[in-house]
């Protein structure tokens, strides 16, 4: 096992994470503060720039639980991706600064974005979402590999609610609730462009709600309910939002039958299209 330095802490442990300088696209430097407590997390977030926060989120370690899980998973591996380097870390917001369409996850897969440092890229979820965002012209490849692949995102940004890797895919509520200032500071400064959210599950969709309100916005009342092609409006201070509901695209659902391409392209077509015509 390779025992490496935390790019910004130069702890050592045995996840092979790469230095700051080794990962395509890391956002961290050796002097990028990291939070290791919900407090630090609510301090770092306020008043951030959108680097800072990429940075800061990247190198978190306020979740005891979810640093030892992540790290954990980055040692073992997945057999197929033995001979590859994990990220190991949390994962940051990616896309346009200044998007018209933002999507909303959970948080990144252990063998995807936890392998690959970049969210909804190595894993299936990914593969249907960028091939279905690439169809209705949001995206500029069909396919999200690696960090490095060349794939941007057209007038859209990802972000998760949870920003680590959590067990079964299930972070607590703890966990969601000292990731949440990371989240709420990033759609804050994004949100002066945004004209659509698209919330992937149940989950994307209470964490957006929550973002937006805890951000000072009209959430409706009562709160609006989850459903694939489910619409809200959340009202803001100079446009509104629109909120689309959207099966997330795991392998529970895109194996069962669930959700479908075409329920999946009908979703993220709505978004472009409400983004083009927003003001």
């Amino acid at each position: 096992m390779t025992v490496l330095p935390h790019p910004a802490t130069g702890e050592l442990f045995g996840s092979p994470v790469p230095p700051a300088s080794g990962w395509p696209g890391d956002p961290a430097r050796p002097d990028t503060p990291v939070a290791r407590t919900p407090a630090a997390v609510r301090r770092l977030a306020r008043g951030a720039t959108l680097p800072e926060i990429d940075a800061r989120v990247s190198v978190c370690r306020a979740c005891p639980r979810l640093v030892r899980w992540r790290e954990d998973v980055a040692v073992t591996k997945r057999a197929s991706y033995a001979g590859e380097p994990y990220w190991g870390r949390p994962i940051a917001g990616w896309g346009a600064p200044d998007p018209r369409v933002l999507v909303v996850g959970l948080a990144p897969a252990a063998n995807g974005g936890n392998r690959t440092g970049r969210i909804f890229t190595g894993d299936r979820s990914g593969d249907w979402l960028v091939a279905s965002l690439h169809r209705v012209g949001l995206a500029t490849q069909a396919t999200s590999v690696h960090a490095a692949d060349g794939l941007e995102l057209v007038d859209t940004r990802m972000v998760a609610a949870v920003r680590c890797a959590p067990p079964l895919n299930k972070p607590t509520t703890e966990e969601r609730d000292t990731c949440a200032p990371w989240i709420e500071a990033e759609v804050g400064l994004l949100a002066g462009s945004v004209r659509v959210a698209v919330a992937l599950g149940s989950i994307g969709w209470d964490a957006t709600l929550r973002t937006f309100r805890a951000l000072g916005w009209d959430v409706p009342r009562p709160r609006p309910k989850f459903g694939h092609g489910a619409e809200a409006v959340i009202g803001g201070p100079a446009h509104d939002v629109l909120l689309l509901g959207c099966y997330h695209p795991s392998q529970q659902n895109t194996f069962t039958g669930r959700l479908t391409e075409s329920m999946l392209d009908d979703v993220l077509g709505r978004a472009a299209a409400a983004a083009r015509m927003g003001g």
